[in-house]
């Protein structure tokens, strides 16, 4: 089992001159959906138009929405720190709406069935919307090589059950404390002989302290009993932002390598 050191202090706190980020809302044409949706987007420090980048999609829980990350999880904080100590390999991150129906904002009851139906929606919205749109506006590498998807809770789920699907389209996967909506470790890994082979990285990680790590810890469990490679990193916390700020570190450090 890989040992994997915490986070070093201040991984999350705000530096002074340093190089930065850009963090930007771009709206994009959903088929999926029919209307336009919103996603943030962080490129490197020193972005060119002229450099091919490789490119994580990073999701949000039930509860948020595009903005859930940059409001909570000071992804460009932990980020900028990272690529100021030459740990990160430059790369475009996308934080989409996870929610793919006409009416995505967080409000009302979160749990209502079409609201459910439309982090299954997503998808399609991400596979055939979101990333055509990315690669005809950014320098993205197109190779499934160069595509990660990782999200928290919700989007932890969202992670497994889009990226583990669709292995043609993503090599690096990563799950932040998955929520319920985890398909079974069965269907997850239908192809057991397929996954080793196309996975760059397969990350699971959860907080000692959160309610759902069962599911976590199902998925860890099966996939060290069949022989897929995977890193399970149980850390201390709960379902809350110091574990997924952590694993956004953590996670992020691992991938393009």
């Amino acid at each position: 089992m890989e040992l994997i050191s915490p986070a070093v202090t201040g991984y999350d706190q705000y530096r002074e001159n340093i190089p930065r980020g850009v963090m930007e809302t771009v709206e994009y044409p959903s088929t999926t959906v029919g209307n336009s949706r919103k996603a943030m987007v962080y490129t490197p420090p020193e972005f060119s138009s002229t450099t091919m980048y490789p490119v994580l999609f990073l999701l949000h829980g039930i509860g948020g929405d595009e903005t859930e990350w940059h409001t909570h999880g000071s992804p460009q904080i932990i980020l900028d720190n990272l690529y100021n100590d030459n740990m990160l390999e430059p790369m475009v991150i996308v934080f989409p709406n996870g929610r793919a129906m006409s009416n995505d904002r967080a409000v009302g009851d979160l749990f209502e069935p079409e609201k459910i139906k439309a982090f299954k929606r997503f998808e399609s919205d991400l596979l055939n919307d979101l990333i055509p749109y990315m690669e005809s506006n950014y320098p993205l590498h197109k190779s499934r090589d160069k595509r990660a998807i990782a999200g928290l809770s919700m989007g932890g789920g969202q992670s497994l059950n889009i990226g583990l699907n669709n292995l043609d389209h993503f090599a690096w996967i990563g799950a932040f404390s998955a929520a319920p909506n985890t398909r079974s470790p069965e269907l997850l890994v239908p192809d057991l002989s397929k996954a080793p082979s196309l996975l760059s990285l397969l990350w699971i990680s959860c907080g000692e302290q959160d309610n759902l790590i069962e599911i976590s810890l199902g998925v860890h469990q099966y996939l060290a009993q069949h022989g897929v490679p995977h890193i399970w990193h149980e850390e201390s916390g709960g379902h809350d932002w110091p574990v997924w700020k952590n694993d956004l570190y953590l996670f992020s450090q691992r991938l393009f390598k």
